[in-house]
């Protein structure tokens, strides 16, 4: 492995019809949201896995008891952990705090970005271990889809205002107070609404039949 003492974590929500990508619904139904949801994950982890960076562990909402987590952690080889009560920045501070006690990096990534790669996973660790503080990977809606640390950054997780477009902005002002060192990789696009799904994907490529209720 290219980072033997490194970590990556893979956030992801079990595939939960009515409760999973719920703003795609319109387009796909509840069932087809979640199949697209599950698919993200799997594809996510299976290209972590291939990649051989460093090992990947997987942090499961609500439970890593579920079937599907179950059988994300059997089909992937990877460990499952549970992430912790609280809102996304709460969560993802204490899960990466967890890790750096045992590991001597991190990058952190959800599983609504498909045209992240090894690339960026790798650029992201590569620039940790030549003294960047914080790495962070912009989404165009104004939040990120990869945050990478050595050390525990609260500040950046603490009254965030998650789900808007701000979270990007307000997180390098932060860093920049704080007078900690970040770097930026590619914006990349994550799949959430129907209009993101439609420019990336059309429904014979994603293997996901539309809802009746899909506006064509």
């Amino acid at each position: 492995m290219r980072f033997p003492d490194a970590r990556i974590q893979v956030f992801a929500k079990s595939p939960e019809p009515g409760r999973t990508k719920t703003r795609l619904i319109p387009l796909l139904g509840e069932a087809g949201a979640a199949a697209f949801h599950a698919r993200l994950v799997h594809e996510r982890l299976g290209m972590l896995t291939a990649a051989g960076l460093c090992p990947v562990e997987l942090w499961c909402s609500p439970s890593s008891s579920t079937v599907f987590f179950r059988d994300c952690g059997e089909r992937h080889d990877i460990s499952l952990h549970d992430q912790s009560a609280g809102d996304l920045g709460v969560r993802m501070h204490r899960a990466l705090a967890s890790v750096l006690d045992r590991a001597d990096a991190a990058v952190l990534v959800g599983t609504d970005c498909p045209s992240l790669g090894p690339a960026d996973i790798d650029e992201a660790f590569s620039e940790l271990y030549q003294g960047a503080d914080v790495v962070l990977g912009p989404a165009h809606d104004g939040g990120y889809y990869l945050v990478a640390m050595q050390q525990p950054t609260p500040a950046i997780f603490s009254g965030m205002p998650w789900g808007t477009s701000a979270v990007l902005a307000e997180s390098v002002k932060r860093l920049e107070q704080l007078g900690l060192s970040y770097h930026c990789l590619s914006v990349r696009r994550d799949v959430d609404t129907p209009e993101d799904y439609r420019r990336l994907y059309n429904s014979h490529e994603a293997g996901i039949e539309l809802s009746d209720k899909a506006p064509q």
